[in-house]
C-alpha cells in the first residue's frame, strides 16, 4: 500500500478531536485510507452508507444504535448521503457518558457539507485527501506517467495507459449521471459535460463566465453555479487573483484549473503521452500538475496568481503572513525567464522567486531566481527560507 501523506496527521488528531472528517473526490482513496487507519484500533465500527444494509441500520433508530456503540471508533463512509446524522453526532459527542470518536468520510467539500460545519463547530477537523501527490509515488512512477494519468489510484495504478483512460472516462460518466444526483443536484448531465469540456480546453486560463454562458446558452450566474458544484466536489480549482495596494490595474477574476490532469486529459480525449506532448493543453496541463502538488505540499500558505493589466504575471503566489513566494511554471527543459516575471516579482515584492520546470537538475539563475524541478521544490522548507 502507498502511504498517504495525511495518515499521520489524521491519527494524531483522532485523540484530540471528537470528529475527524476525511473529504475528497469520489474514488480518491478515502475508504482505503480509513480502513488502514482503523487497523490500529481494537474497538471499531465501519458503516458504508452506499450499502443498503448499513443505511437501513441508521435509518431505523440511529440514536439507539449509536448509543450502543459507545467507546468505539465509529467510521461512517459517504456521510453526505445522510446529513441528518450531523446533529445526532453533535449531541452524542457532547454527552459526558458517551466515549466514542467519529471518523466520517465524504465526497463533498466543507462548503457543501455546510450543515456539518455549523452543527459540529469546535468538535470537527477536516482533512482533504487529494489524488496521489508526486511525493507519495515518485519512487514508483516516472513523472510522464503521473502527468498523463493523474493521481486517482485506479487510473495511476492501471496496468497500461488504455486501461487508465477507460477508467477515467467511466469515472466522468458516473460522476455526471449518478454522483451529482446523490448530492441533490438536478442538472442535465449533458449541459455540465459540455461545460466541463469547455473548462478543459481553457484550463489554467482566467475564468470568463459570460463567454462560457453564451456558448452554453445560459446566464453567467448559472455558469458560476455549475462551476461552484464542480469546485465543491473537488473537480476544479478556482485560483484567486492576488490583490495588492499598488497603482497598477490588476486582473481580478480567478483562474480555473481541472484539478487532476488525468481527468483533464480524458475530457480532451488524450490517450497517450505522445498525444499530450503535441496538444495545445500540454503547457497548462504541466502547470496544473505542478500547482496542485505545491498547494497541497505547502498547505500552510494561501495560493494566488498575479497578473497586472499589462500582462505581467506570476503563475503561483504563496502567501503566509508577510512572506510571499513567487513561482513560475514552465514545461520546458530549457526555461527562459521573461521580463514580465521580473516586473511582477517587483510588483508584489516577493521574498523569494522560483521557476519550476521540466529540468533534470536544479540551478540558480539571475537575480536570485532558482530554476528547480518539481521534486526538488517540494523538498524545500519555504517557511524558513
Amino acid at each position: 500500500m502507498i502511504i498517504r501523506k495525511l495518515e499521520k496527521e489524521i491519527v494524531e488528531n483522532i485523540d484530540f478531536f471528537d470528529v475527524n472528517a476525511i473529504l475528497g473526490a469520489r474514488q480518491v482513496g478515502k475508504t482505503t485510507l480509513a480502513k488502514h487507519i482503523l487497523k490500529n484500533y481494537q474497538d471499531v465500527l465501519y458503516l458504508d452508507l452506499e450499502r443498503t444494509s448499513h443505511l437501513n441500520i441508521l435509518r431505523n433508530d440511529p440514536e439507539k444504535y449509536l448509543l450502543m456503540q459507545s467507546g468505539k471508533l465509529i467510521c461512517i463512509d459517504e456521510i453526505q448521503l445522510m446529513p441528518g446524522l450531523f446533529p445526532l453526532i453533535r449531541s452524542l459527542v457532547d454527552e459526558e457518558t458517551y466515549h466514542s470518536k467519529f471518523l466520517i468520510l465524504g465526497s463533498a467539500s466543507p462548503e457543501l457539507l455546510r450543515q456539518s460545519s455549523e452543527t459540529l463547530a469546535g468538535r470537527i477537523i477536516y482533512h482533504i485527501l487529494t489524488p496521489f501527490l508526486w511525493t507519495e509515488i515518485n519512487n514508483r512512477f516516472d513523472l510522464q506517467t503521473y502527468h498523463l494519468r493523474g493521481g486517482f489510484p485506479k487510473s495511476l495504478l492501471a496496468s497500461r495507459d488504455k486501461s487508465s483512460f477507460i477508467w477515467l472516462e467511466n469515472f466522468i460518466q458516473t460522476f455526471l449521471e449518478r454522483d451529482l444526483q446523490q448530492f441533490g443536484y438536478n442538472i442535465p448531465s449533458q449541459t455540465l459535460s459540455r461545460l466541463w469540456k469547455m473548462i478543459a480546453h481553457s484550463n489554467g486560463q482566467i475564468l470568463n463566465s459570460s463567454q462560457l454562458g453564451k456558448s452554453l446558452g445560459v446566464s453567467h450566474t448559472t455558469v458560476r453555479k455549475y462551476i461552484d458544484i464542480l469546485q465543491y466536489t473537488f473537480m476544479v480549482r478556482l485560483l484567486p487573483s492576488y490583490q495588492i495596494n499598488i497603482k497598477k490595474r490588476l486582473v481580478k477574476s480567478p483562474k480555473i484549473h481541472i484539478r487532476d490532469t488525468g481527468i483533464l486529459h480524458a475530457l480532451l480525449h488524450i490517450h497517450t503521452y505522445e498525444q499530450l506532448f503535441t496538444h495545445p493543453v500540454y503547457g497548462s496541463s504541466f502547470e496544473t500538475m505542478v500547482i496542485e502538488n505545491i498547494i497541497n505540499q505547502f498547505s500552510g500558505f494561501e495560493p494566488f496568481y498575479y497578473r497586472n493589466a499589462n500582462g505581467n504575471e506570476i503563475d503561483l503566489v504563496l502567501v503566509k503572513g508577510n512572506k510571499k513566494i513567487a513561482v513560475e511554471v514552465k514545461a520546458s527543459t530549457a526555461p527562459k525567464i521573461t521580463k514580465g516575471f521580473h516586473i511582477a516579482i517587483d510588483d508584489i515584492k516577493a521574498d523569494k522567486a522560483f521557476v519550476v520546470a521540466d529540468v533534470e537538475h536544479s540551478y540558480p539563475a539571475k537575480n536570485d531566481i532558482m530554476i528547480m524541478n518539481l521534486n526538488d521544490f517540494l523538498q524545500l522548507d519555504l517557511e524558513n527560507l
